[in-house]
């Protein structure tokens, strides 16, 4: 159990600098968490189209890494404990594990834009949570959002037809989205 800051930013009251904190601890977990999924797709990939999947996954990768650091340093400078590890993540998390393994492309693709949906949508919710006291942890996570959302229209780019469908329109999972968008696809773009 993280301890009860001692000290936080100028302007700020311990008490808001602990609440911040507290969210920040959150988006840390997602951004640790999805830094391993996506490294766990680039491993687990295959069929059409891998090499290109592969490969822009990296970049996410090591800008995700970034964003976890910059979360977690920006915890410490309020004054909270940082919890890094797995068992934290594991044991503090809302959502469950990424639950593909080898697949195809299509497939990962799609269980991906499950994941990106996810981290945006409670990434948008932190910054407007913490908007009022903290405008600084605010701007960070406007940051990461820009390049969080253009990863995932990376992603969505190989789901979407001409008309603008995505492949795995109306899924609520990760696994019901990659059946439905290897369903949608012709069978040899599902490896």
């Amino acid at each position: 159990m993280p301890r009860t800051p001692k000290f936080t930013v100028p302007g700020m009251s311990i008490k808001e600098g602990g609440a911040v904190a507290k969210i920040l601890q959150l988006r840390l977990h997602a951004l640790n968490d999805l830094q391993l999924t996506l490294k766990h797709v680039h491993w687990n990939v295959v069929g059409p189209n891998f090499i290109g999947v592969h490969e822009m996954l990296d970049p996410q990768i090591e800008e995700v890494r970034g964003f976890a650091d910059e979360t977690a340093e920006r915890i410490a400078t309020l004054g909270a404990d940082v919890l890094g590890t797995p068992g934290s993540i594991v044991r503090d998390r809302p959502w469950d594990d990424y639950s593909l393994g080898r697949a195809d492309t299509i497939s990962h693709l799609a269980a991906l834009d499950q994941v990106y949906r996810g981290v945006i949508a409670d990434h948008r919710e932190a910054a407007d949570d913490v908007a009022d006291p903290d405008p600084v942890s605010e701007d960070m996570l406007i940051g990461h959002l820009r390049s969080l959302e253009l990863f995932h229209w990376f992603i969505r780019a190989h789901l979407e037809n001409s008309g603008g469908a995505l492949a795995d329109e109306g899924a609520t999972t990760e696994k019901g989205a990659a059946r439905k968008a290897a369903a949608a696809r012709p069978a040899a773009s599902t490896g």
